[in-house]
């Protein structure tokens, strides 16, 4: 990963129409543009100020608010200048290449976020925080980003190392001067700080665990027999007519994707063709697609026709859910307007357990209201309201750090303290690791690469 002192420039505003358009400077001549811009010398900073700008020629190009942000006290740790224009890419562009010709250069994706990183601004959590609330398509993960970036995850790291470091050094002290008069309950208050700090690890690490897959959101696959309602269910849920929908069977031959909100989180809906035995090439690749899908999703939504006697084909879907009883499980009971043929209590004896009370309904009507009530337990508890560790490495780092204070409690038992502060200084490495992970160059160059330009 290099680094220079050239100053950069970018429009920081996505493509198209709107009502303003941003382009950011950052770096050491960063005033100087603007002031050459402007024909202005002096900007107060943190202050917005109006101002005309012009080009090369003294053309005017817009007039706009401007923003000074004075090293260090800005995103980059630089120097910063934000222009704020009228919409529209024209204006945006002129701008940007009039800031080029004063000696800005184009700057790379994520290279406002590479410098804030350089120059300590930011740690690797916040900027791996600041990708996924960027990418992030629910409110609970901006949510729980926002927290993180704010510095809540590198709080919690900080916290837990100065109590670690208290422990190793009551250790160092017992070591050094075991012959000194020192407080009797001295290992015993270390046996209490340490149940202490590992109870408070496990629980962040519970919660981590069971609500990191809220903030990504779930997973929903609607399965059963053609021509059952599958693609009337999805319309129902969607309310609006995302599929098409024929009484000839086998209609649907790949899967239809579509994501909603619900309770702050995503819920990705998929629509699979319907699962029967086939000779038709076409439909046997959807039917195996549809498979797939069903062994990724989180959730299964399994629809079975009142109108009609269970048979060969729903005997198929029977043995998939029951092939798949680490999914949860839902069942609808469709077309409960017409005259009741399937017998449900049997059914129902011979299916893996339900996360909820089968529904019957008719996917003519809306659908919503049952599904979002179904589901709810899923989402009751609300995922922000304790520090979440969202990616598998900061768990797992978490992990290996309570075991080592795990496997400190036995030494300090029987007062061997040596053996003890090894394993408090392993554990320490593995919480600081949560925050500060292991990387290179071309790790960090390469999770930049996959900002945005302008951020």
């Amino acid at each position: 990963m290099t680094f220079t002192n050239s100053t950069i420039a970018a429009i920081a505003t996505p493509p198209g129409l709107g009502a303003i358009a941003i382009v950011k400077l950052s770096g050491s001549k960063s005033l100087s543009i603007l002031n050459a811009l402007s024909h202005r010398q002096r900007f107060t900073p943190r202050m917005a100020t109006l101002v005309s700008l012009y080009d090369a020629t003294g053309d005017l190009l817009d007039q706009c608010l401007a923003l000074y942000f004075k090293a260090p006290h800005s995103y980059t740790g630089e120097d910063v200048v934000e222009l704020q224009c009228h919409g529209g890419m024209v204006v945006a562009r002129l701008i940007l290449e009039a800031c080029l010709k004063q000696g800005a250069i184009l700057a790379k994706g994520g290279e406002f976020t590479q410098r804030a990183f350089l120059n300590n601004r930011m740690d690797l959590s916040q900027v791996q925080a600041l990708a996924k609330l960027l990418e992030s398509q629910n409110a609970n993960m901006v949510k729980a980003m926002a927290k993180q970036i704010k510095g809540a995850l590198k709080d919690f790291v900080q916290t837990t190392r100065t109590a670690l470091l208290k422990l190793l050094a009551s250790s160092e002290v017992l070591i050094d001067y075991a012959e000194e008069d020192l407080p009797l309950n001295l290992l015993d208050r270390m046996q209490e700080d340490l149940e202490q700090i590992e109870q408070q690890l496990l629980k962040v690490l519970e919660v981590s665990r069971a609500r990191s897959a809220k903030l990504e959101g779930y997973t929903l696959s609607i399965i059963g027999k053609p021509n059952v309602g599958k693609s009337s269910l999805l319309n129902a849920l969607l309310l609006e007519e995302r599929a098409l929908v024929s009484e000839i069977a086998g209609t649907t031959r790949d899967t239809i994707e579509e994501v909603i909100s619900l309770y702050g989180s995503s819920l990705k809906i998929i629509d699979t063709a319907g699962i029967r035995t086939s000779n038709d090439p076409i439909e046997r690749l959807g039917i195996a697609k549809s498979k797939q899908r069903m062994q990724e999703s989180d959730i299964i939504l399994a629809l079975f026709d009142l109108s009609s006697p269970l048979d060969h084909q729903d005997q198929v879907i029977l043995e998939l859910l029951q092939a798949n009883q680490d999914k949860i499980l839902c069942v609808i009971f469709n077309k409960n307007d017409c005259p009741t043929k399937l017998d449900t209590t049997a059914l129902l004896a011979v299916l893996p357990p339900l996360f909820a009370p089968a529904m019957s309904l008719n996917t003519k009507e809306p659908c919503l209201p049952l599904l979002k009530k179904a589901l709810k337990p899923l989402f009751e508890h609300n995922p922000n309201d304790s520090l979440i560790l969202a990616t598998l490495t900061q768990q797992n780092s978490l992990e290996l750090g309570i075991k080592s204070l795990q496997s400190a409690k036995k030494p300090l038992q029987h007062a061997e303290l040596e053996l003890f502060s090894y394993h408090i200084k392993d554990a320490l490495e593995s919480i600081v690791a949560i925050s500060t992970p292991y990387y290179t160059d071309e790790m960090l160059d390469a999770m930049f690469q996959e900002f945005c330009l302008g951020k």
